[in-house]
């Protein structure tokens, strides 16, 4: 992979790592607990806030598990080893990145471990 590749990967995943934390931060107030006062609303309303509750929760869990995917890939552009597949050790296909630049398996590898 050219270098010229490299540094716009490098800058595409701290403008996703950017947006991540942004939106973590926003959306903090979504996973805190629902207050289940019974004069406040009833119970169809708290069971309704409960469950948005929980999907904010594991929308915030998939955003923190890719924030750590892509400090990880960061890391692999300082390390040198960005775009090498961790199994087979050949290039990932710049695609495949374009797709996915926190990939750290060529598609050959990623088929193999799902099967």
């Amino acid at each position: 992979m050219h270098s010229e590749q490299i540094i716009r990967f490098r800058e595409q995943l701290i403008e996703l790592r950017d947006e991540l934390i942004g939106t973590l931060a926003t959306t903090a107030e979504d996973t805190k607990p629902v207050v289940l006062d019974q004069n406040a609303v009833g119970r169809v309303s708290r069971v309704d806030a409960m469950q948005m509750q929980q999907m904010a929760l594991e929308s915030s869990r998939r955003r923190e598990r890719q924030l750590i995917s892509v400090e990880k890939a960061l890391k692999r552009t300082e390390k040198k080893n960005y775009g090498i597949c961790t199994d087979c050790e050949e290039d990932i296909n710049v695609r495949r990145l374009e797709i996915d630049p926190t990939a750290t398996r060529c598609i050959e590898c990623a088929e193999a471990l799902s099967k």
